[in-house]
């Protein structure tokens, strides 16, 4: 098998994290990395043991690279690294606007390459679990919080934090958008900082999304409820429970031979642990990103994906910004 040869471009604590993790995986050779800050560069490549290069020098050594600088430089270091002929996993979002995203799809379409986008939670060993055990998903609730740091706040928050869920949401419920409601405000920045959106489908499926960067502490919580039962995840431990109705039993049933007093929720459902493995998702994210550069079945999330994603979150942003600027009715009719 062919080594293929990968370069990290932006190595702050994800980019150093990538970079960590392909010099580790088998066939596969970290060339080098790259990042607009020369001293940090050097220090990543220097504990790794490669070269710390500009970003069109390492583009022109590799076969792909892994882009993990700024959202707003997302467009211009993807597009410079598939005009070098890379194939390319980018960081979430894909781009800040739908018409950057548009352009690297294109490009790479055009090009023959494989444009791949870092959602990393799809890789999250609660969700891998959950996945074959959902049917028919009715109501998804989502709730993400962070304590407030710089990085990242050159975007807003449903691009910041909000694109995980919405893309978990769009992967779980297998039906088109309907409609998007969203209310979010500024908190500590210029931009919105904290948002809660609720997304409707044309099969009848909701979800409401939440998400803030100015918490005083971090979760990362999801629920499904569907038919069958209910599954409560918690995505910062990889694991949850499903709480599921017993095979056969009807409460019309139950209540013909029991007082309705006397029941208890485990004589309804059963608690199935969901309790995933200990691989790391970042890991699998890269592992599935270079299967698929080879030719191998993977569950990369392709470009389209991330531009789904992308667009919701802009819908939501879109949303924010023209219930921000509704008038309010003074209470006393004046």
């Amino acid at each position: 098998m062919s080594v293929t040869k990968v370069g990290v471009v932006g190595v702050g604590r994800l980019g150093s994290a990538h970079a960590r993790i392909l010099g580790e995986i088998p066939d596969c050779e970290l060339v080098g990395v790259a990042d607009s800050d020369g001293s940090r560069a050097l220090q990543v490549a220097s504990g790794l043991s490669v070269d710390a290069l500009d970003a069109a020098t390492l583009a022109s050594r590799c076969d792909a690279l892994v882009v993990a600088v700024t959202t707003s430089a997302h467009h211009p270091v993807t597009r410079m690294a598939l005009e070098s002929g890379c194939h390319v996993l980018v960081e979430k979002p894909l781009t800040p606007t739908l018409a950057e995203a548009d352009d690297l799809v294109d490009t790479a379409e055009r090009l023959g390459l494989f444009l791949a986008v870092g959602h990393v939670e799809r890789f999250n060993s609660a969700i891998r679990e959950v996945k074959p055990l959902l049917s028919d998903p009715r109501y998804v609730s989502s709730q993400r919080l962070s304590i407030f740091q710089p990085r990242g706040t050159d975007v807003p928050v449903m691009l910041d934090l909000m694109i995980h869920d919405i893309d978990l949401v769009l992967g779980l419920v297998d039906s088109p958008v309907e409609s998007v409601d969203a209310v979010g405000i500024p908190v500590l920045t210029d931009s919105v900082d904290m948002a809660s959106a609720r997304i409707r489908f044309s099969n009848g499926a909701c979800a409401d999304i939440s998400a803030s960067r100015v918490s005083a502490e971090r979760s990362r919580e999801l629920r499904l409820f569907q038919p069958s039962g209910y599954f409560s995840l918690d995505l910062a431990k990889g694991e949850g429970e499903y709480l599921r109705r017993r095979d056969g039993v009807e409460l019309a049933g139950i209540s013909r031979t029991r007082d309705m007093g006397e029941l208890s929720l485990s004589d309804i459902v059963e608690r199935v642990p969901i309790k995933g493995d200990a691989a790391e998702p970042l890991r699998l994210e890269l592992e599935a990103f270079l299967a698929a550069l080879s030719g191998e079945g993977s569950a990369s999330v392709s470009a389209a994906e991330g531009r789904a994603a992308l667009e919701i979150a802009l819908r939501i942003e879109n949303e924010i910004e023209a219930s921000a600027n509704v008038p309010v009715q003074d209470s006393r009719g004046t």
